[in-house]
This record gives C-alpha cells, sequence and structure tokens, in this order.
C-alpha cells in the first residue's frame, strides 16, 4: 500500500463507521443520488491507488492518471470532500436581460395583466415607463420563465387563486371513406408514364381500386396528349364486369376533376351502368388518397425495377410487367392496410376458399 493513500482510506473508513453509528437506520430511508455514487467512485479510486498503485488503479477504473492527481491535490488541501460534485449555478449569458429588468417587467406585467408581450414592450419603450428598449420575444420569454406566459395565468395570480389547468387539445382524429363491402366504392386516377421508343404520343396508366378490398385494376394505353375518357370508360366497365362475376355491384366510382372524368362520354357510359360518380373537392387529392398511393406503389415496386432492367423499354414489355405486377400484387400479397388487415385481396373479393376469378 501507498503510504500518501493510507491517511485517506482512515479517514473515509472511520467517517463511514461513525456516520453509521449515529444513524443505524440510514441505509433504509436514505436515497443515493447520482452525485453520492460519483463520490463513492472517486474514493473507491483512492483506496484502489493505495492498494495497488495509481497507474494501475487508473486503468481498472477508466480513468486518466492526470485526472487523478488533480483531485489528489484538492483532497490534499480540503480533504476527500472536495471529491464531492460541486454544485452549479445557472449559467449567465451575455446577452441576458438583469434581474432589474425582470422585475420590471413582472412589475408592468401584473399591473396591466390584459397586455401581451406585444404591447408590453411597446409600453416599456416609452419615456413614461424608462424607455426600456425589450424585445416582445424577451418580454414573453421572461413571462414564461416564472409561469406567467398566459392571460389567464397573469389574471389568476392578480385574483388571488391559481389558473385553471389548460389541457392540450387533442390531435385531429384521421379522417377515412368508409366502406362495407366491395364494389361500394372505387377510386379512378390516370398516371404519365412518359413516351416510349416506338409508340406514337404519350404512354397513360389507367388506374383502379377497390376501396374496401385494395383490390387493383390497370392498364396502358397511348394517346397524343393527355389521358382519354374511352379508356377511363373501358376500365370502368372492366371493374364493373370483375365485381360483378364475383358476386357484387359497382355502386359508385371517385374521380378527380380532370377533363377527361368530366367528358359526356365517361359520364353517360356511368349512368349506363348505373353507377354513381363522385368528384373530389379541387385542391384535395388526399379524398382520391387510395388510388393515388395504389401508383405511388407501382411505381416504386414495378416501373422502377423494369426500366432499370431495360436501357429501351418498350410498351408490350410494360404491360406484359405489370399484368404480372398486378397478378401479384391482388392474388398473392398480404395487405396491411386499416380494412384488409393482413389479407389478401382476393380473399376479400372473391372469398378465402377461392382466390381466383372464375373463368
Amino acid at each position: 500500500m501507498r503510504p500518501d493513500a493510507t491517511p485517506y482510506i482512515r479517514v473515509a473508513s472511520g467517517r463511514l463507521l461513525s456516520l453509521i453509528a449515529k444513524s443505524p437506520n440510514l441505509v433504509e430511508v436514505s436515497s443515493v443520488s447520482d452525485d453520492d455514487v460519483l463520490f463513492g467512485f472517486r474514493l473507491r479510486l483512492f483506496s484502489l491507488a493505495g492498494e495497488i498503485g495509481v497507474r494501475p488503479a487508473c486503468r481498472a477504473m477508466g480513468v486518466h492518471h492526470s485526472t487523478y492527481y488533480r483531485w489528489k491535490r484538492k483532497v490534499d488541501r480540503w480533504g476527500l470532500e472536495a471529491l464531492r460534485v460541486r454544485e452549479r449555478r445557472r449559467p449567465r449569458m451575455p446577452n441576458a436581460l438583469g434581474p432589474h429588468l425582470e422585475q420590471r417587467i413582472l412589475a408592468f406585467s401584473l399591473a396591466h395583466p390584459g397586455l401581451g408581450p406585444k404591447r408590453i414592450s411597446a409600453e416599456l419603450a416609452r419615456e413614461k415607463w424608462g424607455g426600456l428598449r425589450i424585445s416582445a420575444h424577451g418580454v414573453w420569454r421572461v413571462l414564461r420563465r416564472h409561469g406567467l406566459n398566459t392571460r389567464r395565468r397573469r389574471l389568476g395570480l392578480v385574483a388571488g387563486y391559481a389558473a385553471r389547468y389548460e389541457r392540450p387539445p387533442l390531435p385531429e382524429a384521421p379522417r377515412h371513406i368508409e366502406t362495407s363491402q366491395p364494389g361500394e366504392l372505387v377510386g379512378v386516377d390516370c398516371f404519365y408514364i412518359g413516351r416510349l421508343s416506338g409508340t406514337k404520343g404519350a404512354v397513360w396508366q389507367y388506374t383502379a381500386i377497390d376501396l374496401n378490398s385494395s383490390f387493383a385494376w390497370a392498364e396502358l394505353h397511348t394517346s397524343p396528349k393527355n389521358p382519354r375518357a374511352e379508356h377511363c370508360r373501358t376500365l370502368v366497365e372492366r371493374v364493373a364486369c370483375d365485381l360483378a362475376r364475383a358476386g357484387w355491384r359497382l355502386q359508385a366510382v371517385i374521380t378527380d376533376n380532370g377533363s377527361e372524368f368530366r367528358s359526356q362520354h365517361f359520364v353517360r357510359g356511368l349512368q349506363r351502368l348505373g353507377i354513381e360518380q363522385r368528384r373530389i373537392h379541387a385542391g384535395r387529392p388526399q379524398t382520391n388518397g387510395h388510388v393515388e398511393r395504389l401508383q405511388q406503389t407501382i411505381l416504386e415496386e414495378c416501373w422502377r425495377p423494369s426500366f432499370a432492367r431495360s436501357l429501351v423499354p418498350r410498351l408490350t414489355a410494360l404491360q406484359r410487367d405489370l399484368v404480372q405486377y398486378l397478378g401479384d400484387y391482388n392474388f398473392d400479397r398480404a395487405h396491411t392496410g386499416r380494412l384488409t388487415q393482413g389479407r389478401v385481396p382476393a380473399e376479400i373479393v372473391y372469398g378465402a376458399s377461392k382466390v381466383r376469378p372464375p373463368r
């Protein structure tokens, strides 16, 4: 044992024994704080340094030897109590308001509890109140620091009672379109693919999805510029036919306000089939969010891999990839949506025992 560490160990042991003798129930009723744990760690370091040496003890305890000698100088001067963690005062920032200014702000806010931080700042800047140039945000921070940042709290303090607890507003519940069976509502939209080599005009994807089962339909067609109403009508007729073969009736479709969906050719086709058309409000594409999300899923899982595999993609190849992807999407992929809950869309449309459409 090193001779320079022996006195500290004896002093620490003697103080610990005397403390236990005076308070035998100390261990049961006292609570150990983080500072006490750190103080015990430092005492253990000095004890271990007296047993095996300073360098080996510092390596064993994970403390640099320069830190040990810095602590040792304090111990030599003030004793083992110098190893305790010193309480630090709250730092004062250079641009912080002085206590006398905070008192002026608090006094003025309580004298005029109906005024907000902006008005208080403007009034204090007047000569009659001393010409104090304090920003409205600085006034608000002082009031918040003292719990007077709302008018209700200031009025409550002036009236002599505590301000009523203000419960934070509950988040708004997410809105959903509710459906009870397949075919009750189908979302329809168009998605621009691009201009491909060997095709005339632009390639558009015409997409439909049943909101109850997430069963999806999609087709690729070319047009000179914008989507065509006849292709949209053909897709809706196909959806109605597939649902009818499964024992469901297509009751309504929801679309945006594009020209292809406002065309009389499309509207008359829905009227002939007895299908209701619903249009979303302008600037609210999230109302038709089911089909929007489907188009994003097809883009990420079908089109981007297809374009990455081929240097010059062809329309026929993309149509083949789309048919293959939709077969997996509808008949072999579990959907974890709010209504599907881990089921395959075909199980909802055609039944769990028959997940392929009848021929």
